[in-house]
C-alpha cells in the first residue's frame, strides 16, 4: 500500500484483529520496538486510518481505534490517486514552462550577455567544460540522465572526477531513467557512488538532460534530439531556479536505485503508466522507447503484456480498456 510502510501495515493488521492491544502488546506481538510502534500509529492516525476511541460510541476515550478498511483503505486510495494527478499536472506545466524559456534562449542570436548564456559547439567542448566545472565545483551537482544506460567505459572514466567532487564533500544527486536499473554497469556505477556519499533515483521518464553545478551554472543540450551538437551554459539566477525547482520535483517523486519499484493500486509500475500515457498521446512505439530510454523490443513486449492483462486484442481495445479502468 503506497503510503503506509511494513510496520505500520503490520500494526494496522494487528489493531484490526484485536483494537485493545497497547503499544507494549504491539512490540512484543510484532517483535518490533515500541518507538517503531508509537511512529507507525503516527503515521495510521495521518493517513485516518486510526481515530481516536471517544469518537466511538461506547469505547472508553484515550485510546486508538482502526477504522474499516472497506472505509479507510478505499479513502486513502482516492487521495493517493488525487496526489499522484496534482503531482503529475504540476511536473507537466513546470516542464512546459521551462521548455519555453529554453527555447527562447536558444533562439537568441544576439543579446547573449544579456540572458547569461554560452553556447559549446561540439562534444570535444562540452566534455572539457563539464571536466572543469567538476574540478571547480565547491557543494552540490544535481543532474538529469535521460536516453537509457551509459556504456561500462563511460561511466568508468567519469569516475576520477565524481571521485574528486566527493571527497571534498561536494553532494552529488543523479537522477537516471528506471530502464536502467536492468543494466549491471549503472547499478554497479549508483552503487559505487552511493558508497561515496552519492544519491542515485530513477523515475520513467526525463524532460531533459541537464547538470548544475551549485545552483549557479547549466549545462543543458543545444539541440535535445541531438546532444552531440553541443550544449548551452547558463548563468541566468530566473532559468537555473526554475530548473532546481524542476529537479527538486522530479526528485521527490523518484525512486532510490536498489529499492524495488512498487506498483500502483492498478498493478502497474510508474514505468508502464507513463508508457500507456505516451501510447495514448500518440507516441510511436519507438518514440515512447526512446522517451523511455527502452528498446523497441522492450515497448512492444510491455505493450503486449498490458493488453493481455486487459483482454484486450487491439491497440484500440487497449486504449479503451485502459481508460474504462482509469490506467490512464
Amino acid at each position: 500500500m503506497r503510503g503506509i510502510d511494513s510496520a505500520a501495515q503490520a500494526v494496522y493488521r494487528l489493531m484490526l484483529t484485536d483494537h485493545q492491544l497497547g503499544v507494549e502488546e504491539l512490540s512484543t506481538r510484532l517483535g518490533i520496538g515500541e518507538d517503531e510502534v508509537r511512529a507507525a500509529l503516527d503515521r495510521l492516525a495521518d493517513l485516518r486510518l486510526l481515530r481516536p476511541s471517544d469518537e466511538v460510541p461506547g469505547e472508553a476515550p484515550g485510546g486508538l481505534r482502526p477504522v474499516d478498511p472497506r472505509v479507510g483503505l478505499a479513502a486513502l486510495l482516492q487521495h493517493n490517486e488525487s496526489l499522484r494527478l496534482r503531482r503529475e499536472q504540476e511536473f507537466e506545466e513546470s516542464q512546459a514552462a521551462i521548455t519555453r524559456m529554453l527555447a527562447e534562449y536558444r533562439d537568441e542570436s544576439a543579446g547573449e550577455e544579456n540572458h547569461r548564456i554560452e553556447r559549446l559547439l561540439g562534444m570535444a567542448t562540452v566534455q572539457a567544460r563539464l571536466e572543469e566545472l567538476t574540478r571547480s565545483i565547491s557543494t552540490e551537482c544535481l543532474s538529469f540522465s535521460p536516453g537509457g544506460a551509459q556504456s561500462a567505459a563511460s561511466l568508468e572514466a567519469s569516475r576520477p572526477l565524481n571521485s574528486d567532487a566527493l571527497s571534498r564533500g561536494v553532494q552529488m544527486r543523479a537522477v537516471y531513467l528506471d530502464s536502467v536499473r536492468k543494466d549491471r554497469a549503472t547499478t554497479r556505477h549508483a552503487e559505487w557512488l552511493t558508497e561515496l556519499g552519492g544519491q542515485v533515483r530513477t523515475v520513467p521518464a526525463l524532460p531533459l538532460r541537464m547538470i548544475i553545478f551549485d545552483r549557479e551554472i547549466a549545462l543543458v543540450p543545444l539541440d535535445p534530439a541531438n546532444t552531440r551538437k553541443g550544449a548551452v551554459q547558463i548563468t541566468s539566477v530566473g532559468v537555473i531556479t526554475a530548473l532546481i525547482s524542476l529537479f527538486e520535483q522530479v526528485w521527490a517523486d523518484a525512486t532510490p536505485l536498489g529499492t524495488p519499484q512498487e506498483r500502483d493500486e492498478r498493478g502497474l509500475t510508474r514505468q508502464e503508466r507513463e508508457l500507456l500515457r505516451l501510447l495514448g498521446q500518440g507516441y510511436t512505439d519507438e518514440a515512447a522507447g526512446k522517451h523511455l530510454g527502452l528498446s523497441l523490443r522492450t515497448v512492444r513486449r510491455m505493450m503486449a503484456d498490458l493488453m493481455e492483462r486487459l483482454g484486450a486484442r487491439s491497440r484500440f481495445e487497449a486504449g479503451l480498456y485502459a481508460g474504462r479502468r482509469g490506467w490512464l
